[in-house]
């Protein structure tokens, strides 16, 4: 029989390691309940059912775990057929309920964010806030869980990462030449210097500044460094663990005398993570992440800040009323939430406009062009504001979206792509009600999320059970159907061709590539000096630059501070490529009807075309319509393709960066040869280093090989693809083969855990039922209920 693989293609689990662990314990009906609250009623109801499906399902599992168990113990030797199914089902078991869903704060300095996360879980001041100056230092991850407690994790930069940032950090601020006073007075007053000295006094003191590594190694910080490099806070009260939290995530200001204020360790930390006790408000599963807006000159920081965007599914974009309208800021954080859904896990993007509740009323009314009907209020103004600022920002985003992404791209559909909120307003309600505040919009947003992800993934997870389950009892028939294997070989001949079939198709999605590869090579040949030369001047000529392009170059063509806006050498480069490109990548990887160049489509019609034809062989091989055979096979192929969507898309960032990871490999030594250049006009030699190694590397041909390595990352997942299909089908064919061939002769009686399985999986349609019509009842209520009305409490 062929090597058994799991549906990821991978080999099984160790018997030895796994086939006799504990599956994962049960969570106490108390602690389940207290997940909903933050649901209205018929919400509740709806995931209390989904909750019961789901754990009843797992103890089916869990039972049928324990007999096959028991059957095998002192066996020496386990058929490959078992070893299979006991790993598939302790996998299942342990199965998480549902991944986290991860909604992106994304915003510049001042934007809103921690403001508008205080306000969303109902505590006013627990991020700190301060205006327009950088506040949140970090990334701050906040989530609710079954903790009885308030609690944050504090987690730090490990010993050899702070090594390599406090090398740079000395690099940065060596000088090897007395420079001349202008010259001086410029490196002193460049970002990238200030930004080094600040974070070495305020771990090593003053003075820290002027140490070279070796010295500030043997140094001794002024603050304990735990060597866990976890600090883990817990308070009784909300406002008791803001206490404790601020100074860690709030970025620390010079008193006037220029001496560091308190001494905190905000350099050292990676992220932060908060975890409410039950919340009424945001629901168990839900995680609200502040995301600073450029990055970090660390590493490790600036690769979690990457990654923790790409595993958002959403994105809010967050700018301030009064900056919206324009700005590279909003626009830079605007593209990045489009590369995100080019690249990672992110399917939603929305505006979520801030501080709505700004506005001067004479001016206002003095710029008004737009209705007859007079204004009388301070309130009636910032309405009728909020409502244009919607079309208006909805139409531009949405062309903006289609320029980059596919016509029928979710985001594309959403009702609601914009939001007025106004934090301020919601505590205050000086001025708007609390709907008219958006809050509890976004709070119905981020419920609705979960919800459905809940139905989706119980509704795929009782399916995969049932399918086990019709494997397991299966195992035991001794049935033999006439030309039973005379119908399992015309099934597999059938894959066979089916397979390569689907690798024609793969190859003529990823072939649509090919075009506008080429387009965009040839645009980044004539254009990168003009992309270069932009990259490389300022408005003040090489004044305040010095040691920021030199820190550019130590980090391999990327910059990120906390106040510039990031600069990234390789990606304009490399952009005119990504401008050709971005619609069809993302036709490649969308979700819809199958196309020539949609990959998913194409998978789920080669899973249609196997499974039409298991029905087919089944009416003819005299299976019955509810045979354990048909059934299983539908269900297993159900399962087995499924688990490629989750390897494409962990495939799919690394393929959309292989260009910038290209251009960055093949000017690395570009940038090493810069950033060793210092003394007297250091800036300028640097830039002519940089442009010379450009020119000779684009001489050399570096986009075309960009384009070659794309390519072949597009070849390997095509190769991936077509491989685990195989092994995965091959495997699956195979066990239904051994079927009452003695696979293993006394494996033990399921039949009752199959009618209970089967009775689940009727249940999920029930399920779904109820919940349809619980939400049109709801939507009922709404319609006919009177509209909360606005009158302010005083009129302005």
């Amino acid at each position: 029989m062929a090597e058994t693989k799991d549906v990821f293609g991978q080999e099984p689990h160790p018997v030895e390691d796994d086939l006799y662990k504990e599956p994962t314990r049960k969570r106490r009906k108390s602690d389940r309940d207290q997940r909903f609250r933050a649901f209205p009623s018929m919400e509740q109801s709806a995931l209390k059912e989904y909750e019961k499906l789901e754990s009843r399902t797992r103890r089916v599992l869990s039972n049928t775990y324990q007999k096959l168990i028991q059957s095998v113990f002192l066996d020496d030797s386990i058929p490959n057929g078992v070893k299979y199914l006991i790993n598939r089902l302790l996998a299942l078991i342990e199965k998480p309920t549902v991944d986290p869903i991860y909604i992106g704060l994304f915003g510049s300095t001042g934007a809103g964010k921690s403001s508008l996360i205080n306000a969303i879980i109902q505590q006013a001041m627990f991020l700190p806030v301060s205006g327009e100056s950088i506040c949140t230092s970090c990334i701050v991850q906040v989530s609710s869980g079954c903790c009885v407690q308030y609690e944050a994790k504090i987690h730090l930069l490990s010993d050899q990462e702070w090594r390599e940032e406090l090398k740079n950090l000395t690099k940065l601020l060596h000088r090897t030449e007395e420079l001349g006073r202008e010259e001086a007075d410029a490196w002193n007053r460049d970002e990238a210097v200030e930004e080094a000295t600040w974070k070495l006094q305020m771990i090593y003191g003053n003075g820290a500044e002027s140490k070279n590594y070796e010295e500030l190694l043997r140094a001794k910080p002024k603050r304990k460094i735990p060597t866990s490099r976890v600090i883990t806070l817990k308070a009784e009260e909300a406002e008791e663990l803001s206490i404790k939290l601020d100074p860690y995530i709030r970025t620390q200001r010079r008193d006037w005398d220029g001496e560091a204020a308190e001494m905190h360790i905000w350099p050292l930390i990676k992220h932060v993570e908060v975890t409410l006790p039950k919340s009424d408000l945001i629901p168990e599963g839900v995680v609200l992440v502040d995301i600073p807006g450029t990055g970090d000159f660390n590493s490790k920081r600036d690769e979690m800040w990457k990654k923790t965007i790409d595993k958002c599914s959403v994105i809010w974009v967050i700018s301030d009323i009064e900056r919206v309208s324009g700005g590279r800021a909003y626009e830079d954080l605007l593209n990045e939430s489009i590369k995100a859904c080019q690249r990672g896990f992110c399917r939603e993007v929305a505006l979520v406009v801030t501080k709505t509740d700004k506005l001067h009323l004479p001016e206002y009314l003095r710029e008004r062009k737009a209705g007859n009907q007079a204004i009388q209020s301070q309130r009636e103004a910032v309405l009728e504001r909020n409502e244009m600022i919607k079309l208006q920002r909805t139409r531009i985003l949405k062309e903006k979206l289609k320029r980059k992404l596919p016509a029928d791209f979710k985001v594309l559909e959403a009702s609601d792509l914009v939001y007025t909120v106004s934090a301020q307003e919601y505590w205050q309600q000086a001025l708007l009600t609390e709907e008219e505040t958006e809050i509890p919009k976004l709070r119905e947003y981020i419920r609705k999320r979960l919800l459905d992800k809940k139905r989706r993934t119980v509704t795929k997870y009782v399916t995969e059970a049932f399918g086990l389950l019709l494997l397991t009892d299966s195992f035991n028939s001794t049935q033999n159907l006439p030309n039973e294997h005379l119908h399992m070989s015309v099934l597999r001949r059938f894959a066979e061709e089916k397979v390569e079939l689907l690798e024609k198709a793969i190859a003529q999605c990823f072939a649509c590539m090919e075009q506008p590869l080429q387009e965009g090579v040839r645009t980044a040949r004539t254009s990168y000096c003009c992309i270069l030369r932009s990259c490389l001047v300022r408005s003040k000529g090489n004044q305040g630059f010095h040691q920021t392009l030199k820190a550019v170059c130590l980090k391999n063509g990327i910059y990120a501070s906390r106040t510039l806006a990031r600069i990234d050498l390789n990606e304009a480069l490399t952009q005119p490529i990504y401008d050709q490109i971005d619609p069809v990548f993302g036709s490649i990887f969308r979700m819809g009807k199958p196309t020539g160049s949609a990959l998913m489509p194409h998978i789920d019609a080669f899973k249609h075309s196997l499974q039409e034809k298991m029905t087919e062989i089944g009416i003819r091989s005299g299976w019955k319509y509810d045979s354990c055979k048909k059934n299983f096979l539908i269900q297993e192929i159900s399962a087995i393709l499924g688990g490629l969507e989750d390897h494409i898309l962990r495939r799919k960032r690394r393929i959309y960066e292989s260009l910038t990871a290209s251009v960055q490999s093949d000017l690395k030594l570009c940038y090493e040869e810069a950033a060793q250049i210092t003394g007297k006009k250091a800036c300028e030699r640097m830039k002519d280093a940089i442009r010379r190694g450009v020119d000779w590397q684009v001489a050399e041909g570096m986009f075309e090989r960009a384009q070659e390595r794309m390519q072949h990352q597009f070849q390997q997942l095509k190769t991936g693809i077509v491989e685990k299909v195989k092994g995965s089908i091959a495997t699956m064919l195979a066990l239904a083969s051994s079927q009452g061939d003695g696979l293993y002769k006394e494996l033990a009686d399921v039949r009752s855990e199959y009618k209970d399985m089967e009775k689940l999986h009727r249940s999920l349609r029930e399920v779904a039922e109820n919940a349809r019509l619980r939400k049109g009842m709801q939507e009922f209520l709404l319609r006919a209920s009177p509209s909360k009305a606005g009158p302010p409490r005083t009129s302005l």
